[in-house]
């Protein structure tokens, strides 16, 4: 398998991560890439209409994405436990997965205003905007830390990967602060040798 990625990615993190934590990333080549609004990359667009990353590249060349779709899928090719339960708890891991995709989602496009336009053309209220759910999506995480806990999951892997680009790209915001179950999560979950393996630079 291929995944076209970028290394600041948190997206192409979390698959990474998942495929770490797996046993699956001996069988993938990571092909790093470089992804922007406003330019277009043609190795990724051939394989993605929309522009986005990650893609994998399936042993049989078929293209998914986006990042949920592929650790579903590599989350089939090895063995149990399954990141993503199958029993009744599977409700709850999809959302926190869905709030940790929303929080990196609205930072990716508050980094985007501020690092792809010029300063005469960024929107202080679009960044406001963004921010604002970032903020609303860590103080809802820290009311369900405690769903943070207990066997691996795809849940915890979205939001360590969240958080981490936070750390990459809003060191200013200080989470941590106001947040400390999830601080206590994510200062032991960092340590992961997937998590290491993976940080940004």
């Amino acid at each position: 398998m291929q995944l076209i990625y970028a290394a600041a990615s948190p997206f192409a993190r979390k698959v990474r991560v998942l495929a770490h934590e797996t046993g699956l990333l001996a069988r993938i080549e990571l092909l790093d890439t470089t992804v922007l609004p406003t330019t277009l990359n043609e190795q990724v667009n051939a394989r993605n209409p929309l522009g986005k990353i990650p893609v994998l590249l399936t042993d049989d060349g078929e293209a998914l994405y986006d990042s949920r779709v592929i650790c579903e899928y590599l989350d089939t090719l090895h063995d149990d436990p399954r990141l993503l339960p199958q029993d009744d708890t599977r409700w709850a891991v999809l959302r926190l997965v869905a709030l940790a995709d929303g929080l990196m989602d609205a930072a990716v496009l508050a980094r985007y205003e501020k690092a792809a336009r010029q300063p005469e053309q960024q929107s202080p209220a679009w960044l406001d905007g963004q921010l604002g759910k970032v903020k609303r999506a860590l103080a809802e995480l820290e009311r369900q830390a405690e769903r943070l806990q207990g066997p691996m999951d795809m849940a915890q892997i979205g939001v360590a990967c969240a958080l981490g680009y936070l750390d990459f790209r809003f060191a200013d915001l200080d989470w941590r602060a106001a947040h400390p179950r999830l601080a206590a999560f994510q200062q032991t979950f960092a340590q992961r040798p997937s998590m290491q393996a993976s940080a940004p630079v």
